[in-house]
């Protein structure tokens, strides 16, 4: 009896082992790009430069709306409350919330 439990041990051993490895590749595949942060829009970005993007609205000289700010902007999908949110213009990079670009457009 002894040698059986062995051999059946053995057994379930080497089927979780090799099943653990095969399933290894899936898991990494799974995690390795969902914990990435965004990365935030410098104002020396390509990008932001042609917008006049300014991280601080009261220093944008284009500015017309003294409201315009990245938080309430039509491309920024970010909450509101946060300090940065992902904007559409800039490829869903983060913005601050209280900057400015020449693409502002109002939320409806």
């Amino acid at each position: 009896m002894t040698k059986n439990a062995a051999d059946t041990n053995r057994r379930r051993l080497i089927k979780l082992t090799v099943t653990g490895l095969a399933a290894a590749p899936f898991a990494n595949a799974l995690f390795s790009g969902s914990a990435e942060a965004a990365d935030m829009v410098s104002e020396s970005d390509p990008t932001a430069v042609a917008l006049k993007y300014k991280m601080d609205a009261t220093k944008a000289a284009d500015r017309k709306d003294a409201t315009a700010l990245c938080s309430n902007c039509n491309f920024y999908s970010g909450k509101p409350s946060d300090a940065n949110g992902p904007c559409s213009v800039f490829g869903g990079k983060l913005v601050s919330a209280k900057g400015w670009c020449s693409s502002w457009v109002k939320k409806a």
